[in-house]
């Protein structure tokens, strides 16, 4: 007999669906906005940097009801998917990609930006002696230098969207099969006084996170004095 009811599996499988979707395009946002960054010195990088930052301080709730009023018909994204003949996007599983993507975007632009800072420019402009494009440069020197800031910033950003939960239950509400992750199928056993299904998830959540931050410490061991910030 399943530990895990079939609603539990359900909202299992959509939570990973959604972690996943989400991290890949954190990645292909991230990395240029990290690079760009990482080479700056425009004025607005202050303003930017804290921009991407402010999900590490606001309630997730403050998110997800303005974006919940941005994604509404009245809303400046509603607009543009109702001009394009789409439904909105609160209340669906598009729309906890994007709130996601929005949430979790620190969790992936500050690792690969500090694995940025750490490798530095000199490696670049070895290369560009070389004869090597910027494209190849990234692919040959960069990537393979900041690979511990990159595999990071997979982790956290896969790992961050999985324990959501004030953002996408205030954008998707509890739509079995649609927008019901794990974070919610456990709030909703709670409410039902279902304590045992509860127990069960909530130490799922607590073995992945343990997990997580193992492989978190032993990715970033050989870089362990980098700094955590945008501040270079």
């Amino acid at each position: 007999m399943s530990l895990y009811s079939a609603n539990d599996m359900q909202a299992i499988v959509l939570t990973l669906k959604l972690a996943s979707v989400t991290t890949v395009i954190l990645l292909l946002i991230s990395t240029p906005i990290a690079l760009w960054l990482a080479n700056t010195h425009s004025r607005m990088k202050a303003l930017i940097s804290a921009s991407i930052a402010l999900p590490l301080i606001l309630p997730p709730s403050v998110l997800g009801f303005y974006m919940l009023l941005a994604m509404g018909p009245t809303g400046p994204i509603g607009a543009v998917t109702q001009a394009l003949g789409l439904h909105t996007l609160a209340f669906s599983f598009t729309g906890l990609v994007f709130a996601s993507v929005i949430y979790s975007l620190p969790f992936v632009v500050h690792p690969i930006y500090n694995a940025l800072i750490t490798v530095g420019r000199r490696p670049l402009e070895v290369a560009a002696t070389l004869g090597a494009s910027p494209v190849d440069s990234f692919f040959n020197v960069v990537l393979p230098l900041a690979r511990s800031g990159f595999l990071t910033a997979v982790i956290l950003g896969f790992a961050h969207t999985i324990g959501e939960f004030g953002v996408v239950l205030m954008i998707g509400g509890n739509i079995p099969g649609v927008t019901q992750v794990i974070s919610v199928q456990m709030y909703e056993h709670v409410e039902t006084l279902n304590y045992d299904q509860a127990h069960i998830l909530a130490a799922t959540m607590v073995i992945f996170s343990l997990v997580t931050l193992t492989l978190i410490y032993s990715i970033q061991r050989p870089f362990k004095h980098q700094k955590p910030s945008f501040s270079s």
